[in-house]
């Protein structure tokens, strides 16, 4: 079963935008608002590292490396959680994971979308 359902991945030039998205359809309202949620990313050759998190009460948290340039949010209604990445980098490049961890404990993965940034 999908749990999380990601979108928005692609090649952009450095400097350009891109927006992902992750949808957890399946989750009640109720669930949703009361989970955590963020980003993870793996670049070619490295570890899977922690990009942003949004907290149930709206509390964010930033890698340093995005700090300023990339920006979570979430939406109750849509039952989506996003991630705005400015000004993006080559050293950006890799597949981003979105994240969900329910008040319960469980969390849950997306299947991974690939952002390619060309210098």
């Amino acid at each position: 079963q999908t749990q999380l359902v990601e979108s928005g991945g692609g090649l952009v030039q450095a400097g350009g935008s891109l927006r992902l998205s992750c949808t957890a359809s399946r989750f009640i309202t109720s669930t949703f608002n009361a989970a955590d949620m963020g980003w993870y990313r793996q670049a070619p050759g490295k570890e899977r590292e922690v990009v942003a998190t949004v907290t149930s009460r709206g509390s964010t948290n930033y890698a340093l490396s995005v700090k300023d340039r990339f920006t979570i949010s979430r939406d109750s209604s849509r039952k989506r959680h996003y991630l705005q990445m400015n000004n993006l980098k080559p050293e950006d490049t890799a597949v981003y994971y979105c994240w969900v961890r329910r008040s319960e404990g469980y969390e849950y993965w997306g299947q991974g979308t690939r952002v390619t940034v060309s210098s």
